[in-house]
């Protein structure tokens, strides 16, 4: 056996020597080992010449920085081809590469030139109540809308600014029942002053995590209505922006898979026809900016036709006034309307703590919008609740504890105005979708209740919903004023009176009473209504004998309400 020595030169570096056991067929060269020696010192088998470590780590550390700013210059298409073999030669995981190379992008100029600009804050200081101010007027200079509507959208615009000391990041939903309305105007008018704007038309869930974790931007996304409704992912996305704590997409990436969080927070506003063609769960976390079409007498400008630098000088001060006032904002803690549910104050609270900063009249004006945009009166209810809703009102106008599933429906299909005479495909609500949608509040029907004497079927109790109605339907209903009772006067009569004692309360309720000459009222049965707890009632018949009054002296009772279907009979 013998061996061959060969030479070898790497695609970087010195020459060097090989020993290589290879089995030989052929006798040694002799001529050809005095060649080889002629060329220099052989160093030992398995020993590499010496080289400078710190200027090969600076040459590598170069080179990978130059590999990564490329990759960062390609176009999506010119990437995919090159990032397995980059991955591969620097050592790394295809998933860590595009983590790497997306940091990079914004600060490389992209050969689409798209780019997101920085505003440069306004030199001078800035008065905060006029800069407000002048974004309502311009509001209203091109939008038709309600006061309170141009002051929500002065406190959005200033809240995209603010994105990085809020803990909540409300939607902007601009919507009107019919087209030609402004919507697609006013998202304009808010992609000239909010913080780093991003308009679309439509956009992918891909594009959109990875815009928002790449560009931090605030998305416009115009005509929402034609593909968001039924799109689960991107409800989903919009969603998980909502809060902080909550805005991560976890997406997994690369030829492995691998598992990889996408920031999701960041400000969105979206502009469609009627809410009602956006889903319930984005418009329940948005402050909603209502628009109609204009009146012939209303006029606006047209934004083609605006001033050069009046959105830039609005952005440029709004900027100016975050720079100044980001650790005010942080701090503050706006005190929030108590008639607002949850999602509503967490949506209005960075917008009224920046109004609670601003000062002036705003604090006021920010809380009298909240009030009226939230329209806590007239809160859209979900197709559980309003049935919930209707149930309580079959219950209690109709003075029911218990009724039977054929009547409850038959109630309910009553007003053809509801949704329940043509809730199953243009027929009446089915027994099984009125089970469905109760079950979800823990209400079943899978008892047999007696209805008459001599009749059971199977039906609701009006204890079955009492914690429904309780934890669901907000009732705001003034209270009936009391019925106004005159005091005893003193009198010269002796002909019998009817009179009410300290103890005894007219109320609403059902009375029937015979009095009988002599002031003697004998086996009275009067049937009831007694209040409990709220909203909720019961009835009960109960048998009440009085003993004889004592001699009366009042001459009359005055009630300055009259009670509603209800009579009042008094024989003398």
């Amino acid at each position: 056996m013998s061996t061959r020595l060969t030479i070898y030169r790497p695609f970087s570096g010195w020459v060097g020597w090989q020993w290589r056991g290879e089995p030989m067929n052929a006798p040694w060269d002799e001529e050809e080992q005095a060649r080889l020696d002629s060329l220099g010192t052989c160093p030992p088998p398995h020993q590499s010449a010496p080289v400078d470590d710190a200027a090969n780590d600076q040459a590598g550390s170069q080179s990978e920085n130059d590999m990564l700013s490329h990759l960062a210059r390609l176009t999506p298409l010119e990437y995919e081809k090159e990032r397995v073999g980059a991955a591969k030669k620097l050592k790394i995981r295809a998933s860590v590469l595009d983590q790497l190379v997306r940091e990079r992008r914004p600060a490389e100029e992209s050969d689409t030139g798209f780019t997101i600009e920085d505003i440069e804050p306004w030199p001078d200081k800035i008065n905060l109540v006029d800069l407000l101010d002048d974004v309502v007027t311009a509001v209203r200079r091109f939008i038709v809308c309600e006061p309170e509507t141009a002051h929500a959208v002065a406190l959005w615009a200033a809240f995209t600014w603010f994105l990085d000391v809020v803990q909540v990041a409300p939607l902007a939903v601009i919507t009107a029942p019919e087209k030609r309305c402004g919507k697609s105007q006013l998202l304009f008018f808010l992609s000239k002053i909010v913080c780093r704007p991003l308009p679309a038309s439509n956009i992918s869930v891909a594009a959109t995590f990875r815009i928002v974790e790449a560009w931090k931007p605030t998305i416009l996304i115009d005509e929402a209505d034609s593909f968001l409704r039924d799109n689960e992912d991107m409800r989903g996305l919009l969603n998980s922006g909502h809060t902080r704590d909550a805005a991560f997409f976890i997406k997994t990436v690369g030829d492995n898979h691998e598992p990889m969080p996408f920031s999701t927070w960041g400000a969105r506003a979206v502009a469609g026809i009627s809410a009602k063609n956006i889903a319930g769960t984005i418009t329940d976390r948005a402050i909603l900016f209502e628009l109609r079409r204009k009146l012939p007498h209303e006029k606006v400008d047209r934004l083609r036709y605006v001033e050069a630098d009046l959105f830039e000088t609005l952005a440029a001060k709004l900027s100016r006034f975050a720079e100044d006032h980001r650790e005010d904002i942080l701090k503050a803690r706006p005190e929030l309307p108590a008639e607002l549910n949850d999602r509503a104050q967490d949506n209005w609270e960075p917008l009224l703590a920046i109004a609670d900063v601003v000062g002036g009249h705003w604090p006021k004006t920010a809380r009298h919008a909240a009030l009226k945009l939230a329209k806590v009166n007239g809160e859209a209810l979900t197709i559980g609740v309003e049935l919930l809703a209707d149930i309580q009102e079959i219950f209690e106008t109709k003075r029911l504890s218990r009724i039977s599933t054929i009547d409850l429906i038959a109630a309910l299909c009553e007003d053809e105005e509801k949704p329940w005479a043509t809730y199953n495909r243009g027929n009446p609500i089915k027994p099984r979708q009125v089970a469905t949608r109760l079950r979800e509040y823990g209400i079943t029907s899978n008892q047999t209740i007696r209805i008459t004497s001599n009749q059971t079927a199977k039906g609701y109790t009006l204890d079955q919903f009492q914690e429904s109605f309780e934890r669901y339907i907000t009732k705001n209903t003034p209270e009936t004023p009391p019925l106004s009772v005159t005091r005893s006067q003193p009198s010269d009569s002796k002909d019998s009176s009817v009179t009410f004692s300290e103890s005894q309360k007219v109320t609403e309720s059902s009375i029937s009473n015979k009095v009988t000459k002599g002031n003697t009222r004998e086996n009275v049965t009067d049937t009831e209504m007694l209040p409990i707890q709220e909203s909720r009632y019961r009835y009960e018949k109960q048998k009440v004998t009085d003993k004889p009054a004592p001699p009366l002296t009042c001459d009359r009772v005055t009630d300055t309400a009259p009670l509603s279907g209800t009579r009042v009979k008094v024989t003398i």
